[in-house]
């Protein structure tokens, strides 16, 4: 891991990245292009579309995020969050469908709680030129002990620690505490580390290979953070906050 006295993480990406959040038309067609080129394109996840958007029922009911490139102005990874409809609030979210009989009620029952409080993190997408090394060329994002290098010469995988963060941030804005995520297991595994307050809620599941349903509390995970890490959730949160003015 790279310790906070060696570098500020926050001031290094922000050399090279900026969050975006994603209200207008005109950037919610960027997100959907990057998740075409990832999911349609070069995963083929799901059927390429006429129109090189890849788009579904829940993106209406999404806040969406895009990172950008500073030196080249180029997006390159979104994501977004995913609430439950105003209108039909027990509609299920994703995971709800896709786990529902491998989820484990005693640990938590979606269902049962305050639908206002609650969403989920999906279609985290990085192009490929930002995350194309040996073993990911069948995931859409990925992080591996690699990513942070040694101690003569530190990395930090800052785009997919940069989009969790930044989903942190927006759900925190707009009142969610509860956000849940259906990722491979060895993904969770490297974020619990990092100090994100994710929660195994269920068995593994076959979705585009193995995913597992976790949870996590998003202001016990701010409240927790690691040190070195609040320099680089401050940026973030600082882009967000210029975003929506």
């Amino acid at each position: 891991m790279v310790s906070s006295d060696i570098l500020n993480l926050g001031n290094i990406f922000k050399q090279y990245f900026e969050i975006v959040p994603a209200f207008s038309n005109a950037l919610k067609d960027e997100v959907y292009r990057i998740r075409h080129q990832v999911y349609c394109e070069d995963l083929e996840f799901e059927p390429v579309r006429s129109d090189g958007l890849e788009t579904d029922e829940h993106d209406p009911y999404s806040l969406h995020l895009l990172m950008r490139s500073v030196k080249t102005g180029e997006f390159v990874g979104c994501t977004r969050i995913v609430r439950p409809r105003p209108e039909d609030p027990h509609y299920p979210l994703p995971f709800e469908k896709t786990c529902a009989t491998t989820l484990d009620k005693s640990i938590v029952d979606s269902a049962k709680l305050s639908r206002r409080d609650i969403a989920e993190v999906s279609r985290l997408a990085v192009i490929a030129g930002y995350r194309r090394r040996k073993g990911e060329s069948n995931t859409a994002v990925g992080i591996s002990g690699e990513d942070f290098g040694t101690p003569n010469q530190p990395r930090f995988p800052f785009i997919p620690i940069g989009l969790y963060l930044a989903t942190t941030e927006l759900a925190r804005l707009n009142e969610i505490d509860t956000v849940f995520v259906l990722t491979e297991e060895r993904l969770a595994s490297h974020f619990s580390k990092l100090g994100f307050n994710l929660q195994y809620i269920g068995s593994p599941i076959e979705h585009h290979g193995k995913r597992i349903p976790s949870m996590m509390s998003v202001s016990g995970t701010i409240r927790n953070m690691r040190a070195n890490l609040r320099s680089l959730y401050h940026a973030i949160a600082a882009d967000i906050e210029k975003g929506l003015a």
